[in-house]
């Protein structure tokens, strides 16, 4: 966790994330990568990612979630995404557990990468063939600090 994120608040930070993730893949949707800036340990806000076209117009995107997290002085930011759906839109490799919902808390002094792999349960499929799937949660590995995170190409 981060010098001011205590763990009753990142627990229901990942709480939050889990239930929109499990949520949305009930729908057959995967969620868009997720920030919440914190300002001196104070969540002041919950922004997604605009919708995004594959390529470098996805990394571009997901890149200026930054100036939402600099134009609210945040001291710590957390990031959440799925490995496999942002591995596709960026055109990047998969690295580590998919699928799995990542979260990154980051400050001034770093990062811990936290992961929360789990499997997919087949709930129902569309008539145009989109799934609906619920999350199995399996055993998270441990944090990360300054973790493995892909850099744009």
């Amino acid at each position: 966790m981060g010098a001011s994120v205590d763990a009753r608040m990142w627990n229901g930070l990942v709480g939050v994330a889990k239930e929109t993730y499990t949520a949305s893949l009930g729908e057959g949707l995967v969620p868009r990568p997720l920030m919440m800036p914190l300002v001196r340990g104070e969540l002041v806000g919950l922004i997604w990612v605009r919708p995004l076209k594959v390529g470098q117009e996805a990394l571009a995107g997901i890149a200026e979630l930054a100036n939402i997290a600099a134009a609210v002085g945040a001291s710590e930011v957390t990031f959440a995404w799925e490995t496999h759906d942002v591995a596709t839109a960026c055109e990047l490799p998969i690295i580590g557990p998919a699928p799995c919902l990542n979260r990154v808390l980051a400050t001034p002094a770093g990062h811990v990468l936290h992961q929360f792999p789990y499997s997919e349960q087949l709930l129902s499929r569309s008539p145009e063939g989109w799934a609906s799937v619920a999350p199995d949660w399996r055993p998270a590995p441990a944090s990360q600090p300054d973790g493995e995170l892909v850099p744009p190409s």
